[in-house]
């Protein structure tokens, strides 16, 4: 194990200004801008199991025994720089250090050859390169360096383009191997070791409590057949294990969950988050394990404890559901990428998206009595760029040369025949009560956590025995925790007497994003032995109300001028609701997530052509409506 000194900040300072700053807040007047309503009203809590009769009954985690207050923060944990082996084979020269450098604010060099800087910083980042050949690429291109000697380095070296190109695809390709295998003469432990104690250092180095939060991590890797089985693990503190685990050492994520346990063993808690299970060709969600075997209970309970969570947007796609898989969600066409990678195919759409795998999981929990698809939700960027380019007027591409230009980006490489299709999403948002790791990583753990398409907005969801009426600000907080649970738990069935579980859910724009359109929630049930689904719109903007038999909002009429991108005055700058489901059953498996919509607002491939004076493609859509979404409630018959 590598261990090194603890930081020596005092958090407890960090803690008193936070409850300083909500004694001077309560003395406040109510606003309607999104940081005072945050700060005032939504401020919440993990919270400790009240037992009475007017409460929600929930097992709480060990993290959730205290009640303390609670504001959103938005991180990225999902990066690359040039120690993956595809960003350096792209032309991406800048580094891990970079990375923290971009999410604290900074400026830092781009592969156009100008500097790329964020509009404000981010709370927490994850570096997460790639096990398979971790900083090797660099090291091979230092003729001082200690891989210099070998014929690999020879090629990268030769000054003869064809040569490097070669060389730089071999080593790449042998990833995508079943099983995939490493080059022997580039396998070598005391190299990898070095350059993973400096990937630790550096996050010792930018961790800075209460400000900004940096967690040790990478990328376990598996591509067999271009299908994307990745997973990123994400460590809570910095005495972590000596060397990564990489698909090079097993190809199946049951034998990194095995891994992962024997870390948390030693004392490395950590968590894996699988990703683009949309262009995994059906396999990411598929009900068989990685030998083809049925699941059964301890692999659910394996796979929860090491998998608590799963990105379902980032720039190669969003993953909530598909339209075929979803025909009755107007808006489940939301960047939607089925090609797998390196443009071979169009991948399987069962077994690829998470609301289907939701639904297969709870259809488990009540034909065998579990579920391995409780997954919170988060998003994230998989910028290889060092960056996290997720503002769509502020898009500068995925990966190196590939899509570095606006130009590049109006076509395709081997990577992606469209990098048109590539969205600029997402982020991750957490309720934590401070900025530090313990507190960040405890929200990850317990599914205290929601997904953005992008725009830092603010979404949560609780369930519980709460007043119907609310007033704009929301509920307090021991309102909302002393009488129900918050997003990632189980709600039971015996906590109900009889009654229909009530869903509070809140959400509040970005300041410098479009207004709130509409609040939603998705229901997904077990009927019988039929699996069903449906969306909600729970709250409109401009005072409108859903229709009582649609369970839709009027249109708000928000227009976008795609002469200057410019926006209409329509939207809320926060939704707020208690919902009962009209169509409740005490006796059916169910799941409640929410989802909040903006307005429309223009694409990133729409602002491209704006500049450049170019026609707007035709293979996208020139608007998108951003969104967030939370964990899901789970309800469970008893």
């Amino acid at each position: 194990m590598i261990k090194l000194p603890e930081n020596k900040c005092n958090n407890s300072d960090y803690l008193v200004l936070i409850l300083l700053s909500f004694l001077l807040l309560s003395s406040c007047s109510d606003t309607n801008t999104q940081r005072d309503s945050l700060k005032k009203d939504a401020s919440v809590t993990t919270v400790k199991q009240v037992e009475n009769n007017n409460s929600i009954l929930v097992e709480s985690a060990p993290s959730q025994q205290t009640i303390t207050r609670t504001l959103p923060f938005f991180g990225e944990l999902h990066v690359h720089s040039q120690n993956s082996p595809d960003a350096y084979l792209t032309g991406v020269r800048v580094g891990p250090e970079d990375a923290y450098r971009y999410a604290r604010g900074e400026s830092i060099n781009h592969i156009s050859g100008v500097k790329i800087q964020n509009t404000e910083p981010l709370d927490f980042m994850a570096v997460t390169d790639h096990a398979e050949y971790l900083g090797i690429l660099p090291a091979l291109a230092d003729p001082n360096g200690p891989l210099a000697h070998t014929s690999y380095a020879a090629e990268i070296l030769s000054g003869d383009a064809d040569r490097y190109r070669k060389a730089t695809l071999e080593i790449l390709y042998t990833l995508s191997g079943t099983p995939p295998k490493a080059i022997a003469e580039l396998d070598s432990p005391e190299i990898s070791s070095s350059i993973w104690k400096s990937y630790i250092e550096l996050a010792e180095q930018y961790y800075e409590p209460g400000i900004f939060t940096t967690f040790v991590a990478f990328e376990w890797t598996l591509i067999p057949n271009a299908q994307n089985l990745h997973r990123n693990v994400i460590f809570k503190g910095t005495d972590v294990p000596s060397l990564p685990f990489s698909a090079f050492d097993s190809d199946k994520p049951e034998r990194l969950w095995q891994w992962l346990d024997q870390a948390r063993e030693k004392g490395s808690d950590v968590l894996a988050i699988p990703h683009n299970s949309n262009v995994s060709d059906g396999k990411m969600f598929e009900l068989v394990d990685s030998w083809g075997k049925a699941f059964d209970a301890e692999y659910a309970s394996t796979r929860m404890r090491n998998e608590p969570l799963v990105e379902v947007s980032q720039i190669k796609g969003t993953s909530e559901t598909h339209p075929s898989l979803s025909p009755n969600d107007e808006w489940a066409d939301f960047e939607i990428l089925q090609e797998l990678l390196g443009g071979s195919r169009t991948g399987k759409i069962s077994g690829s998206y998470v609301r289907e795998a939701y639904l297969n999981g709870i259809q488990l929990q009540q034909e065998k009595g579990f579920n391995p698809f409780q997954f919170g939700l988060i998003a994230a960027s998989d910028s290889h760029n060092a960056s996290v380019p997720v503002e769509e007027n502020n898009y500068t591409g995925k990966i190196g040369n590939a899509d570095g230009t606006a130009k590049a980006r109006r076509g395709g490489s081997f990577i992606s025949s469209k990098n048109s299709k590539y969205g600029a999403s997402g982020l991750t948002g957490v309720w934590a009560n401070e900025n530090t790791r313990e507190a960040i990583f405890d929200a990850l753990k317990r599914k205290e956590v929601f997904a953005t398409s992008g725009p830092k907005i603010s979404i949560r969801l609780f369930a519980g025995n709460y007043p119907l009426q609310v007033s704009p600000s929301g509920f307090s907080s021991d309102t909302l925790y002393n009488n129900g649970i918050a997003m990632g738990q189980q709600l039971h069935s015996d906590s109900l007497s009889g009654k229909t579980p009530r869903l509070y859910v809140w959400a509040g724009k970005d300041s410098r994003s479009a207004s709130l359109q509409r609040l939603q929630i998705i229901k997904g049930w077990l009927d019988g032995n039929q699996l069903r689904e449906q969306v909600f719109d729970v709250a409109c903007s401009d005072g409108l109300s859903p229709d009582s038999e649609t369970h839709r909002c009027p249109d708000n009429n928000a227009q976008v001028n795609l002469e200057d991108c410019s926006l209409s005055d329509a939207g809320d700058a926060q939704l707020v609701t208690v919902w009962e489901d009209p169509i409740f059953d005490s006796s059916q498996q169910a799941f409640y997530y929410a989802r909040v919509l903006e307005n429309p607002s223009c694409r990133w491939t729409t602002w491209d052509a704006l500049r450049n004076g170019w026609e707007l493609l035709d293979d996208v859509p020139a608007t998108l409506q951003e969104r967030a979404w939370t964990s899901p409630i789970w309800y469970q018959p008893i």
